[in-house]
């Protein structure tokens, strides 16, 4: 059967128009080492015929015999180059350089095509290209210095930047051709190539004389060697990176504006900060505009069919003054239905005025002035993006230049709708909160704990009595919360004052309290974050202004808050409390003793910078803490003293039920109106059994991580809970892994068996670890996010020695008795 012969196009995938001129010889050898394809310059070079070499081996065409190594060093990159002996037709050596390209092509294995160039000398016409080349460069500029640093040459494209031709520079230095402040830089950028024979880099952003607006440049200064090696002059080449460096420069603006604009809850700072992250970075002149509050869209009713209203928020100028602005802030201004900002409403899209003619589109409608100040401005290039969250057109932003002469791009316009989409969230966070605070606040009467959370290391009861009608509602709170390790944390305080914003401020005290509880805080450190909390609410409504949050932040600052944190372990049989301002608990021994924590009392929340102290106290199981507000022991009948001894009488005989200690307890308070509120929290200890509890002293060794997983799965059994292993080993494998890897010896392994199994790792390091989420050909970084989704919940918790890395699983029902 005679063989199709595949066209020399298709063999060599040599595009097909390409004409085959002998300057290179080329075969193709499949996989096999079977030539299947011959050129014309393959010819010339060994003298052989297509017809004569296609369908033979290769090997015919060596001289030499190669090693097998050599050969695999041959097929096995994608690309080969090196020196082969090869055996002419009439049987002289040829000695060739050869390149060869291993191709996959689709229909079969792969091949290579084997080149050898039959030009590779150089000729005398190969110089002058490298000049042409540089002259006539579409994208560099290149001046060339002799070693006086006087310009001997320039290219087509430097000409056009600078203005001058050649002929006009030639003989003179940089500074004398150019007076430029980046001519100064560029010159001695020159001067350090020259004399250290090393390329020297710059980036400059300028306006050269032959260029109408401003371009970001990339140079590179380097000696210029003759045939001998000896340095001759320099010569600097520059390339316009102006794309580059406005994509580069949008991204670090973006970056800049999403850690700018959420300072706050306030919707005219937020309008500010978007503002000003607008201007002078992109935009002369930037506006934010909103919807009057009664108005969700477009507003009926306006002066003209289709025109809007909208109330300045803020605007930012390059001037002074904001001269541009003819809309005070916090005004109301009709837009006509043709305008830029009218447009962008109704559309719900971006509008864009590469070139704004102000005679196109009256922006006069609702304010003469307006139209004046865009002409007498020279106004000439405008963005209007909307303020679009959650669904809802509420605003936009304009974005105007008059003082930069090129007009705003398409990129401009990616970049202004990118940050003003963040920033729209970020504002719509704010017009809710405001509109909403006053029901907030109303609510907040209510956030008292309605139902205990479940936990084993303490039994309590509660009781709260609000004061009477006549002196209103109070800002005493209770809390109970849930820590990690099976420990608890009890809370009580007060809010000074009466009225709905005593309850406000009550609230979100009380909701500060457990969002500091969950970072595991030592209690002396969670009342002076939370110390710090109150200064800043009683300074934000000193400042701001007379709402019934702002009013409630007053009446919490200063002298107004009191708070008692205390955290008891189970495992320890301790309690760890600290107050500001407020009264220490009473503590029932059980064999009936009562006594006072004789504790430091430090000063009330809203002081600023004056410390706390904690202190700790063994509590046996069984033991009785009845933490209150001083309504229960300070009335206008009653002083302190008294108070205290009335509330030592009624816990000296406890009852084995809470709810009913708590009953006698209030039942001794007198029969009077009551100008306070009172709030009584009593929890009665329990201790967690010690074969409950497993410890280990590990070396820092990465050995020992298998030891430790020894240890855990033994233990487990121990308890019958053998299901929980796998799950179990791989958390402790991360924890100690962690702690061995970026941590400090001593390090301790603990297993706790409460209603869930909890598993510790103690190291003396205080550096915390954190998620992460580790991308595709990361090696490490997902052990915490195995741990995360594995368990109930981890954290950190510090220590005055270090800090406890804990995790907790849940075990289906498999509970201790503590």
């Amino acid at each position: 059967m005679e063989q199709r012969r595949t066209p020399i196009a298709e063999r060599t995938g040599l595009p097909g128009d390409v004409v085959d001129d002998g300057g290179s010889a080329w075969a193709v050898v499949d996989r096999w080492g079977t030539v299947t394809g011959w050129s014309e310059g393959a010819r010339k070079l060994l003298g052989y015929l297509p017809d004569e070499i296609v369908g033979t081996p290769a090997a015919r065409l060596l001289d030499e015999q190669l090693p097998s190594e050599a050969l695999r060093r041959i097929q096995a990159p994608w690309r080969w180059s090196g020196r082969l002996r090869l055996r002419h037709r009439d049987g002289h050596r040829v000695e060739a350089g050869v390149l060869t390209h291993r191709r996959t092509v689709t229909d079969t294995s792969p091949d290579w095509l084997v080149i050898c160039s039959l030009a590779g000398a150089a000729t005398p016409q190969d110089k002058p290209l490298m000049g042409w080349m540089l002259e006539q460069s579409p994208s560099w500029g290149t001046l060339v210095f002799d070693r006086r640093l006087r310009l001997r040459r320039a290219n087509s494209y430097a000409e056009n930047a600078l203005g001058l031709t050649e002929a006009e520079m030639r003989g003179l230095r940089f500074s004398e051709f150019d007076q430029h402040p980046v001519a100064a830089q560029l010159e001695r950028a020159v001067r350090r190539a020259l004399q250290s024979d090393e390329p020297q880099h710059l980036e400059t952003y300028a306006k050269t004389p032959g260029e109408t607006r401003e371009h970001a440049w990339s140079h590179v200064a380097y000696p210029v060697l003759d045939d001998g090696g000896a340095v001759c002059g320099v010569a600097l080449a520059t390339d316009d990176i102006t794309e580059e460096y406005w994509a580069r420069k949008r991204l670090q603006l973006l970056n800049d504006a999403t850690a700018r604009i959420s300072s706050s809850l306030d919707v005219a700072r937020t309008a500010h900060e978007l503002a000003g992250v607008a201007v002078p970075e992109f935009a002369d002149f930037a506006i934010v505009d909103l919807l009057p509050d009664s108005a969700p869209g477009p507003v009926p009713g306006s002066e003209r069919p289709g025109a809007v209203r909208l109330r300045r928020v803020a605007h930012q100028s390059v001037f002074p003054g904001t001269p541009e602005a003819v809309v005070p802030l916090g005004e109301v201004d009709v837009y006509a239905a043709d305008s830029p900002t009218a447009q962008c409403l109704a559309t719900g899209r971006a509008v864009l005025h590469k070139k704004y003619d102000p005679s196109n589109a009256d922006w006069s409608v609702g304010h003469p002035g307006r139209e004046a100040a865009i002409r007498a401005f020279g106004m000439h290039s405008v963005m209007a993006v909307p303020l679009r969250a959650r669904g809802t057109y509420f605003g936009i932003a304009v974005f105007i230049r008059h003082q930069r002469q090129e007009a705003f791009s398409e990129g401009d316009l990616l970049l202004a709708e990118e940050i003003t989409g963040r920033a729209a969230v970020f504002i719509d966070n704010a017009r809710r909160y405001t509109h909403e605070r006053d029901t907030a606040t109303a609510l907040q009467k209510t956030l008292l704990p309605q139902q205990l959370p479940r936990q084993q290391a303490v039994e309590v009861a509660s009781r709260y009595l609000p004061a009477s009608a006549l002196a209103g509602v109070g800002g005493d709170w209770f809390d109970v919360i849930p820590l990690s390790s099976a420990r608890v944390a009890l809370v009580v305080g007060d809010v000074v004052g009466h009225g709905i914003q005593a309850a406000a401020a009550m609230g979100r005290l009380r909701t500060a309290v457990r969002t500091l509880a969950d970072v595991d805080l030592s209690p002396d450190e969670l009342l002076t974050h939370l110390d710090d909390l109150v200064v800043r609410l009683a300074a934000d409504a000193a400042t701001g202004g007379t709402s019934p949050v702002d009013q409630a932040a007053e009446t919490a600052g200063g002298f107004g808050a009191t708070c008692l944190y205390a955290v008891y372990d189970p495992v320890s049989q301790t309690c760890t409390l600290a107050s500001a301002g407020h009264p220490m608990p009473a503590l029932v021994t059980p064999e009936g003793t009562v006594r006072f924590l004789d504790a430091p009392v430090g000063p009330p929340l809203g002081l600023g910078g004056l410390p706390f102290e904690a202190t700790k106290a063994a509590l046996p199981e069984g033991s009785i803490l009845a933490l209150y507000t001083d309504g229960l022991i300070e009335s206008r009948h009653l002083d302190i003293d008294q108070g205290l001894e009335r509330l030592r009488t009624a816990l000296a005989h406890p009852a084995a039920d809470l709810d009913v200690l708590c009953d006698t307890v209030i039942g001794t308070l007198p029969p009077e109106e009551r100008t306070d509120d009172i709030a009584l929290l009593v929890a009665r200890t329990h201790t967690l059994d010690a074969r409950h509890v497993a410890s280990w002293d590990l070396p820092a060794d990465p050995a020992v991580v298998a030891r430790a997983r020894k240890l855990v799965t033994a233990q487990l059994e121990a308890w019958d809970l053998a299901e929980a292993s796998f799950v179990t080993e791989l958390v402790i494998s991360e924890l100690v892994t962690n702690a061995i890897r970026h941590a400090a010896p001593p390090i301790q392994l603990r297993l706790i068996h409460d209603r869930h199994l909890i598993c510790e790792v103690s190291d003396a390091s205080n550096t915390a670890p954190h998620l992460r989420r580790a991308h595709t050909y990361d090696e490490g970084g997902r052990g915490l996010l195995l741990v995360a989704q594995l368990t109930l919940g981890w954290g950190t918790r510090h220590s005055d020695t270090g800090k406890t890395i804990w995790a907790e699983q849940a075990l289906d029902g498999l509970e201790p008795g503590i």
